[in-house]
Parts: structure tokens; sequence; C-alpha cells
């Protein structure tokens, strides 16, 4: 199957979806990640034109990494991404001549306005896929793809997870592709936070995992920590450890680490069983 995931900022995919584009490339799949701004402002100290060309070179070693296609809208600078009518036509062209089974997108409540207006874009390009006279110039889709929303935290409408996938064996890669995205993990964000990052490599990235999770450590002492990409990984299977213990058995479900969660969206096709086995397990 053909799998796109949209997200505004190069890290939004990597972070919400990574470690199931690594399951489902390794499966045979093809994967396809779109950001749709092009990093400029997220940086300090680096111009927008140097924070532009490093992230992007980070992006690349992601996609070489996971063995995905990365694009990026290099004209569409960070917090200028706009629902309008061009960008909607522009997404529904780059959409068909993909011409993905599954998309992955934001919600429309999001702290960000880029993630917010990615999510619009999608939303209101969904039905026009299928429409022959809105942008003819490349091949209407006879079918919209499936549509399902990357986890988010926001609880008015709370995000309400359709599939949640174990990604315990797949961990290392994800801490991984964290890693990769040097300048925001190591620079940036630890800037906006007011944190200090070590200086060693080594240390960087035990300081970028934080908190040593086990076996033993509870779901209460997850949901309580604060920093770290491994805490941050794992509250996912924390909040939904009873969509885990329904989706793997009580023995597996109760056992599982880390995971990527996603939310149907009606925008999209209904799954049909044999999607749902495919790509979900289900």
């Amino acid at each position: 199957m053909r799998i796109l995931a949209i997200g505004a900022h190069q890290d939004d995919n990597e972070f919400r979806v990574g470690g199931m584009a690594y399951k489902w490339v390794k499966a045979g799949h093809t994967v396809r990640f779109l950001s749709m701004c092009n990093g400029s402002g997220g940086h300090h100290i680096m111009t927008p034109e140097e924070t532009t060309a490093r992230r992007y070179k980070e992006s690349q070693e992601v996609a070489k990494y996971l063995g995905v296609q990365y694009d990026i809208w290099s004209d569409v600078e960070d917090c200028t991404l706009m629902p309008d009518l061009e960008t909607r036509f522009r997404l529904v062209r780059y959409i068909r001549e993909f011409n993905p089974d599954l998309i992955i997108a934001h919600r429309n409540n999001d702290y960000h306005a880029d993630h917010r207006a990615s999510a619009q874009l999608v939303q209101d390009a969904s039905y026009l896929l299928t429409v022959p006279h809105t942008c003819p110039e490349v091949p209407a889709m006879r079918f919209m793809p499936v549509i399902v929303y990357n986890e988010d935290a926001f609880k008015n409408p709370v995000f309400d997870a359709t599939y949640v996938m174990d990604l315990d064996d797949v961990i290392d890669v994800k801490l991984h592709i964290a890693h990769l995205n040097e300048c925001q993990v190591y620079e940036w964000l630890p800037y906006t936070h007011g944190e200090e990052v070590p200086v060693g490599e080594k240390e960087r990235f035990e300081w970028l995992k934080g908190m040593n999770i086990t076996k033993d450590t509870t779901d209460e002492e997850v949901m309580s920590a604060t920093r770290g990409y491994s805490v941050r990984f794992a509250k996912t299977a924390a909040r939904f450890r009873n969509k885990l213990i329904e989706k793997y058995g009580t023995d597996k479900g109760s056992k599982v680490r880390y995971a990527e969660a996603f939310q149907l969206s009606e925008y999209g096709s209904k799954p049909t069983e044999e999607f749902n086995k495919t790509l979900f397990g289900l």
C-alpha cells in the first residue's frame, strides 16, 4: 500500500508516525513524508536560510534511515502556512500524483497555527481528490484514501484513538530518528524550554532519552514524568492502555511500553477489513 504522512514541519511526521513508517517500509509498503513548511523558523541562532538548509539535510538523513521519500515545500516559510485556495489545489495535485491508500494528518485543534492550517488543507482537499474538473491537469482519484489523525493532547474534542500500535520492537529506531533531528532536539526545543543540553555525544543521547523506562515502570510514573523522548513515546502506551489490552490481549497489552496512536477521520474513506488487517493488524 501507499502511505502519505502530511505534517506542517519536518519533525511532525518523525515523532508521530516514525515508528510505524519504519515497520510499514519493512513490510514492503511505500511511505512518503510531506512537510508543508520549510523549517525556517525553528532556530534561535542560525538565520532562516541556514536553518532551512540544515533541517533539509537532517530530514534527508531521516528519509534514508527509514527508507521513505521526504518532500518539503521549500517555498513556504514556517508560521505562514495558510489554508487558502491556491494551497488547497496544490495539495490536491500533490496527493493525486502519489495516489495514497492512507493519509496521516494533524487534527484541526492544535497549538500551532501551521498544524491547524495543514489539518484544514487536508480536510478541504479530501473530497476534491475525486472531482475530475478540479485540478484537471492531474487525473482525479477514483476513491478518497483512508485518512487518520496523529495523536495530540487536546481535550476539546479529545483525541479518540482508533488504532494503537505496539512500538517496543522499534523504539531504538524512533529514538534515533529524534537524534537525527539534531538542531531541533538538541538546540531549538531546549532553548524554548530553558533546558541545558550536555556536550558529549553519549551524554547528549542519554539526555534525549530521559527517563529509563523498564518493564517495571508504571503508567503513573510515565504520565507524571515531564521530559525526555522515551517518556514522550511511552506516554501514548500509558494513555491508551485499555486499547492496547483490547488489541493485543491482557498479557501482551499490559506490558507494551511504547506506542503510536491514530484516530480515524470521517473525511476519508471507510477502511475495509483487509486494509485494517494489512496496515494495523486488526
